[in-house]
């Protein structure tokens, strides 16, 4: 199974306002193991980096001046997350960005991005603990992850981030899959070996005055006892 945990840094919270993406980063996992392989690049957005969104990632359009804008990358982008699950934390944000994206360079929206194809890890932290905090920095406080490096967002590290702490969600399933394959699947061709220590079950039947007082309860019920035997 090949997953990819993706996050994404934007101009700002709005791509319906003409805010576009500065910056994808995606980390790979294979069967739940980090495989090491990464997908990371800075873009071009074409536009001013609010300077909100300047305060929490700290790149600003001089840095990205010299960048490739999306339409350069969008192929080695798709070909990196082509048939894998992905996981992103907020996902209708980054999907909605990423759309917009590919739109915005004439090209059709990748199938990974579908709906039915993306775990959003913050709807499943909300499901998995309601009323608490599921921000990334909440999660891995409530994992023991360790982002005391994170001063600033940054999509690669969220993305290594999210992975560590998707895994930690999640652990309870890995473990279930494995005892699912530990389980034998089938008893036929099985020779069952009687426990020596296990005593034989003593039958204890009725005598004839408990089968004569059992007919009479069911006499008095009458016509509509279940267990009288019908004629016919």
């Amino acid at each position: 199974m090949r997953q990819i945990v993706l996050d994404t840094e934007t101009t700002g919270l709005d791509w319906k306002n003409g805010d576009r993406v500065i910056e994808i980063g995606c980390v790979e996992l294979r069967n739940r193991v980090q495989t090491g392989k990464r997908y990371h690049v800075y873009i071009n957005p074409e536009r001013t980096v609010s300077a909100e969104a300047q305060a929490v990632h700290g790149l600003d359009n001089e840095f990205l001046a010299d960048k490739r804008i999306f339409a350069a990358i969008s192929q080695e982008f798709e070909d990196f997350v082509r048939d894998a699950q992905l996981i992103i934390h907020n996902a209708p944000f980054d999907v909605g960005f990423l759309v917009n994206e590919l739109k915005l360079a004439g090209l059709p929206v990748i199938k990974e991005l579908s709906s039915d194809n993306v775990i959003d890890t913050l709807a499943l932290a909300r499901e998995q603990n309601p009323g608490k905090k599921a921000s990334l920095d909440a999660l891995c406080e409530r994992f023991g992850i360790s982002n005391a490096h994170r001063t600033l967002h940054g999509a690669l590290l969220d993305a290594q981030l999210l992975a560590e702490v998707y895994l930690a969600m999640t652990r309870g399933q890995e473990s279930l899959m494995m005892a699912l394959e530990e389980e034998p699947q089938s008893d036929i061709g099985t020779t069952l070996t009687p426990d020596p220590e296990r005593l034989p079950l003593k039958v204890l039947r009725a005598t004839n005055e408990e089968l004569a007082a059992h007919d009479a309860v069911l006499a008095d019920i009458g016509e509509k006892c279940l267990w009288l035997a019908k004629p016919g």
